[in-house]
């Protein structure tokens, strides 16, 4: 099925850190119009009690599984950061489940060029540093206003409820991933969104996207950064919706 009747399936897929929780205001927004699933990842929030793989096919792979236990045949996938590695992997060994996509605050390189730190120094950061320093150091990174904005709190207490392991296999899966060859084969509608100040995906990471894909759009957010949704999620509501009454 693709949804409940005639109602298309909406996917929200977290990235780093992240849970299902983040998405609450998006859920509200556009349950009356579709079905919306919104997963926990394995390892982090409400599946921190789950091995989280350490490949990004692997987390893709489990994404696709829960959609089949609930019986979702096609889809509108949104992955954010590292959840929109996993989208473009999704769509590359699906593609005939994704109806359209959005690539949010994400790229086509898990070694993220000129990231706000390299993925080894986070990893070696993590080991030092424990989680819940770790989750609030870098989610104060995600944020345009750092720890002063009120989605702070929000972050930190997803982010901690991830296991160490889930965060170090995490970062592995990132830097041992590359879907650069495979946008050429991503066919299907593709909306691009990133906040103008995101730290962690830098412009040629988005500009890549937007040259690489062979039906894409791009919408660039102003005085934002890597959580737009959480930031200014009105404007980024809006766009969503523009995109899929299209």
């Amino acid at each position: 099925m693709t949804g409940k009747g005639d109602r298309q399936t909406l996917v929200f897929v977290h990235g780093f850190l992240g849970g299902s929780e983040q998405w609450q205001s998006e859920i509200a927004a556009f349950s009356d119009r579709f079905d919306v699933v919104a997963p926990d990842l394995p390892g982090f929030a409400g599946a921190a009690d789950r091995t989280a793989p350490d490949t990004i096919g692997g987390f893709a792979e489990a994404v696709l599984a829960d959609l089949d236990r609930r019986g979702v045949e096609r889809f509108v996938l949104l992955g954010h950061s590292m959840g929109g590695m996993i989208a473009q992997e999704i769509a590359a060994r699906a593609p005939e489940r994704v109806e359209r996509l959005v690539l949010y605050g994400t790229g086509p390189l898990g070694r993220m060029p000129e990231r706000f730190e390299p993925l080894e120094q986070s990893l070696d950061r993590l080991s030092r540093d424990g989680m819940e320093a770790t989750v609030g150091r870098i989610a104060a990174t995600w944020l345009l206003h750092g720890e002063a904005d009120p989605a702070f709190p929000l972050l930190c207490e997803i982010g901690t409820r991830a296991s160490v392991a889930a965060a170090q296999a995490a970062l592995l899966a990132m830097a041992a991933w590359d879907g650069r060859d495979a946008l050429s084969r991503l066919t299907m509608p593709t909306l691009i969104i990133w906040g103008d100040h995101d730290r962690s995906y830098r412009w040629p990471q988005v500009e890549s996207l937007w040259t690489g894909l062979p039906d894409a759009a791009l919408a660039v957010v102003p005085g934002a950064a890597h959580a737009v949704h959480l930031e200014k999620p009105r404007l980024f509501q809006a766009l969503l919706d523009d995109y899929l009454a299209a």
